[in-house]
């Protein structure tokens, strides 16, 4: 098991005071890689509304494989690989050096940028992308996946989004709460839905082009898939009784949901497009948080049809259940891993809520977190981290941690409490 390594600045790194949500990096590996990322060049008049090699800092030691050298130390600022003198980075440690430079042509800003092998003494690579001043950030958060895909091997998800629901109650005249869509760091929070109802659920479709959510805006429990490019919603279902726990299958065709309409909750699918709804389950237990294998030919799912909740595997095809989970008295609201080979699931241990891993084939259970309460957990599309929703300080808040528990970071919100993050697909 990895030793922690605690980052500098008494334990807190924080991005953008401005955003809603904010990192605080808590744990990180304890030989994290380290990266000059200099200050880029740029010949404009002007001072640019953000500041991308910061980003790019920012997003790799978010990632908690990475240690920055501070700009202070830098001993040049090299714009060309002429420019980059090896034994200088090597003076600092650098293992990495990322360098670019910005130029506008007609608004529209073109960043080149390269990566250097410090120890090694050769470029890596040199790559061009262009947006508009809108996209500078988004340019960024680019940057920091191919730096982090070249160097471990693993694709970037710093371009990736995250629902989440915040809940402001007993702080307004009445209860307000809202859907709201973020970058995976937090910044440039965006307000999808406000309700004085409660919402729930919320989740994203495969090519992230519609996210699905409960809400009790008709007085009851309904669906919603609500486009993000229109804001157009469109209310799924209005069955008597249940009506909850929404998740796309991997074509987007179907939705998966839990509905009482029968008297029991069961898992069913609904077809977005024929609307037809079929039933997947059928037993007198309670049936409910369906989850679907990447290959679509499955669902995971709780059930109490053991005594206690636990998490089963049904085959679409064939209707066969199996129970996947047996280590401790409860464990519930499993999400399955990209690669499919894990769940991360709710577990309870000595009377504590916690995040685990289970590998699917062996067995084999780790308790990632050790927080109070810690529930909802979603994985990032590229399988490295998850993120999930507990308490801290008396709030609800959003934390992360990485599928070997090396890596831990908080996004407190400034505002209400927030739960029930659902991180986004790739972006492709």
């Amino acid at each position: 098991m990895k030793k922690l390594f605690v980052l500098l600045f008494g334990l807190v790194f924080c991005l953008r005071a401005q955003a809603d949500l904010t990192i605080e990096i808590t744990q990180g590996v304890d030989n994290p890689t380290i990266i000059g990322i200099v200050p880029f060049g740029w010949s404009g008049t002007r001072g640019l509304p953000e500041d991308i090699p910061e980003i790019v800092r920012a997003d790799l030691t978010l990632s908690g494989q990475f240690r920055s050298v501070p700009v202070k130390d830098m001993l040049a600022f090299p714009r060309a690989e002429a420019e980059v003198i090896y034994r200088d980075w090597r003076i600092l440690g650098t293992e990495f050096l990322v360098t670019g430079d910005i130029q506008e042509v007609a608004g529209r800003f073109t960043v080149t940028f390269e990566l250097f092998d410090i120890l090694g003494q050769r470029k890596v690579f040199r790559k061009t992308v262009a947006g508009s001043e809108s996209q500078l950030r988004d340019l960024a958060h680019f940057i920091s996946d191919e730096v982090y895909e070249k160097i471990t091997g693993i694709r970037g998800a710093f371009s990736t989004q995250v629902l989440y629901v915040e809940a402001f109650q007993q702080s307004l005249p009445t209860d307000r709460f809202r859907l709201m869509l973020a970058d995976a760091d937090g910044a440039r929070p965006r307000l999808l839905l406000e309700s004085k109802h409660p919402l729930m659920s919320p989740t994203w479709s495969a090519d992230g082009k519609r996210v699905a959510y409960v809400s009790f805006e008709t007085g009851r429990a309904a669906i919603f898939v609500q486009e993000l490019a229109t804001a157009r919603r469109e209310q799924v279902t209005n069955f008597k009784g249940l009506n909850g726990a929404p998740a796309f299958s991997p074509d987007g065709e179907r939705l998966a949901l839990v509905l009482s309409k029968d008297g029991n909750p069961e898992l069913y699918t609904l077809h977005l497009g024929t609307r037809q709804l079929s039933r997947v389950t059928q037993h007198f237990a309670i049936d409910t948080e369906p989850s679907w294998t990447p290959d679509g030919k499955a669902l995971v799912f709780t059930s109490n049809r053991g005594g206690k909740p636990q998490i089963y595997k049904v085959t679409l095809a064939t209707g066969i259940v199996e129970r996947l989970t047996f280590a401790g008295d409860y464990n519930a609201r499993a999400r399955v891993s990209p690669d499919g080979k894990s769940l991360v699931m709710v577990h309870r241990s000595n009377g504590v809520f916690h995040i685990a891993t289970q590998d699917i084939q062996s067995g084999d259970l780790r308790v990632l977190t050790e927080t109070y309460l810690d529930e909802s957990p979603s994985i990032a599309p590229n399988g490295a981290m998850l993120m999930y929703a507990t308490r801290f300080q008396g709030k609800g808040i959003l934390a992360a941690v990485s599928l070997d528990a090396g890596v831990k970071f908080r996004l407190p919100s400034k505002q209400g409490d927030v739960r029930e993050p659902a991180w986004s697909p790739f972006f492709d």
